[in-house]
C-alpha cells in the first residue's frame, strides 16, 4: 500500500470567475480561499498546490456586515517618529477596494511558501472588466448574499 501523490501532468488548473456583488466580505475570502487551496478537487493534497485559478470581480460592491466600515482601523508604521498611518476600512473601501478583498482572501491562506504560491493564483478586479477572457473562466457562485438570508 502507497499514499497517492498527484502528478504535475494530473493537475490541469481550471479557471473561475466569483462576482463579488451582493456578498459578504467574510464568507466571500473563506470560499474563494477553499478554491484556491483545492479542497474541492478529489485529489487534494495538503502540501501541494492543488488549487485553481479565481478571478474575482466586482470587489467595489461587495458588502461589510456591523460598524466595520467606520470601527475597523489599518496601521502602517514606516519605522520613522510620527510615522504611523492610520486608515478606516471606509477609507480602503473607496480608494482600493480590490486590495480590501485580497487581503481578506489572504489572509485565510496557509503563512507559508504555500500560501504565496496559492495567492499568485487569484486576480481581484474591482469592477466587472478582467483580461482573463482568453482562459475561458467558469462562473462560479460561492457563499451566500446578506438579499437571500
Amino acid at each position: 500500500m502507497s499514499t497517492y501523490f498527484p502528478r504535475a501532468a494530473e493537475l490541469a488548473a481550471k479557471w473561475y470567475v466569483v462576482d463579488a456583488d451582493g456578498m459578504v466580505l467574510g464568507r466571500l475570502a473563506s470560499c474563494v480561499a477553499r478554491l484556491l487551496r483545492g479542497k474541492e478537487n478529489p485529489a487534494y493534497t495538503p502540501f501541494l498546490s492543488t488549487g485553481e485559478h479565481v478571478v474575482v470581480i466586482n470587489a467595489a460592491k461587495v458588502k461589510i456586515t456591523g460598524q466595520k466600515l467606520a470601527a475597523k482601523e489599518f496601521h502602517h508604521f514606516s519605522g520613522y517618529p510620527g510615522g504611523l498611518k492610520t486608515r478606516t476600512l471606509r477609507e480602503r473601501m473607496s480608494k482600493h477596494p480590490e486590495a480590501v478583498v485580497r487581503d481578506a482572501i489572504e489572509g485565510m491562506l496557509p503563512n507559508n511558501r504555500l500560501g504565496k504560491r496559492l495567492a499568485r493564483k487569484l486576480r481581484v478586479y474591482r469592477d466587472a472588466q478582467h483580461p482573463h477572457a482568453a482562459q475561458m473562466p467558469q462562473a462560479r457562485r460561492v457563499g451566500k448574499s446578506l438579499d437571500k438570508e
